[in-house]
């Protein structure tokens, strides 16, 4: 129950950085009926201040902010009822289960941790308390997916045998991996768990299944190192400052993106963070081409392969049944222009607009013995993850009805998580994985 008096669900934000920014303008402006933002937490002051500085533009007061370490002591002074975990990867576990144990229920983002014992904390911690944990999957709500969900539920191509599933990242949103915290392994799980574990949660949401078994094989072949090797690195560490990153396509220049430096570069003095790494300098222990085969609980098997260094982005999947095929494919951007080449996808934040390379979607199901239809999709749009932004906030935040089970719960993370975790294994053993021998779920 509410501790608000006017029955508003009353949350805190703890992680200030540029994701929080969809959860604030929520809570502020989307959902304030119901919901109402009270605190800020975080490692850096300047980062929480410049929140609120923008909630003073969205016309809402500024909300009291407390150090990270004070968190328990937020949690009851400011009477949370739900706490929003938007904070690096690595310390989600921290704040997940510091909110259980004091009671609270939590909202994170993807991915819900980085490593299986992180994520046995989380599950123990929901068992013990009997708090909700709900993992931030917005790709759950693009309604392309939704209408995937449908289908396959409904025996469009009878039961499912195999999903081929490639993801493209360009150069822009890709790079971008390379420069921030993401490029540390040990901090964001790599790519396999913090970008394709929405992925993998997709699968598993659609064939209403478990992974079994993981393959992997991968290596970073484009950044890093191998950017001397390909002709495109510069001798700096950062951009900021450095006259060699000046025309480098594939450097951030954070002085020209005013959220972005109020976030990061006006703050840096506080905990020395750099958000605009050279994407090629040494440091990076993630992988940038990666290849996945998965075994289903059903009996179906993926293929999967992320590339985060192609010229243009977008994806495709193909899903091969006894009674047909479904094939998605996205183009969000169909190349990469060279005046976006060094700015973010959709400016600050990532998936809040259209790209100005244009792009499409296609659903085409091919039964047999008959020609293939188009499946026309209501409600997509070419910005925020394809309405998916939106529509998630309008369940998680505002109560709207959720028939198609969106939603994700603890277990949900933890099985898009241990497809990554086991592929990660893979790369590092060679061989395959069983997804129990890291983990064992109910």
């Amino acid at each position: 129950m509410s501790a608000d008096p006017g029955g508003r669900t009353r949350y805190a934000v703890v992680g200030t950085g540029a994701r929080a920014e969809m959860f604030v303008r929520a809570l502020a402006v989307d959902h304030a009926d119901r919901a109402e933002l009270v605190a800020f937490a975080d490692v850096n002051q300047a980062r929480m201040d410049a929140h609120n500085r923008w909630l003073a533009r969205l016309g809402h007061p500024p909300v009291p902010t407390y150090p990270a370490t004070d968190f328990a002591a937020m949690l009851a002074r400011e009477r949370v009822d739900t706490v929003l975990v938007t904070s690096v990867d690595v310390t989600h576990d921290e704040y997940v289960v510091a909110a259980l144990d004091a009671g609270r229920d939590v909202i994170t983002e993807k991915p819900m941790t980085v490593d299986a014992a992180r994520c046995r904390r989380i599950l123990d911690a929901a068992a013990r308390t009997g708090r909700r944990v709900t993992v931030a999957f917005n790709y759950r709500y693009n309604p392309l997916h939704e209408q995937v969900r449908r289908l396959l539920a409904d025996g469009a191509v009878g039961e499912v045998g195999s999903v081929h599933f490639e993801w493209l990242l360009d150069v822009r949103h890709g790079a971008d991996y390379f420069r921030r915290w993401h490029r540390d392994k040990a901090t964001s799980g790599g790519l396999l768990v913090h970008k394709a574990g929405h992925h993998f949660d997709l699968v598993n949401w659609w064939l209403a299944a478990r992974p079994v078994e993981v393959y992997a094989a991968g290596r970073l072949f484009f950044y890093g190192p191998g950017g001397r090797r390909h002709g495109y690195a510069r001798d700096y560490d950062r951009a900021h400052g450095s006259p060699t990153a000046a025309d480098d396509p594939f450097a951030l220049h954070l002085a020209a993106h005013p959220r972005l430096r109020e976030l990061y570069l006006d703050a840096e003095a506080e905990d020395g963070y750099r958000r605009d790494r050279n994407v090629f300098a040494p440091g990076v222990t993630i992988e940038d081409d990666l290849a996945v085969l998965a075994r289903y609980s059903t009996g179906a098997t993926m293929t999967y392969h992320l590339t985060a260094y192609a010229p243009w982005e977008g994806y495709r999947v193909m899903v091969n049944g006894s009674r047909g095929r479904l094939e998605l494919e996205v183009t969000e951007s169909t190349y990469v222009s060279p005046a976006a080449a060094g700015a973010l996808k959709g400016a600050a934040l990532h998936g809040a607009e259209a790209t100005a390379e244009g792009g499409g979607v296609t659903l085409t199901l091919r039964p047999f013995w008959a020609p293939p239809r188009r499946i026309p999709v209501e409600g997509y749009a070419p910005q925020g993850h394809g309405g998916a932004d939106a529509r998630m906030t309008d369940v998680l935040l505002g109560g709207a009805p959720d028939p198609l089970a969106r939603a994700a719960g603890a277990e949900d993370g933890a099985l898009a998580l241990l497809t990554g975790l086991a592929a990660n294994r893979s790369l590092e053993t060679g061989a395959p994985v069983r997804v129990a021998d890291l983990l064992t779920l109910p």
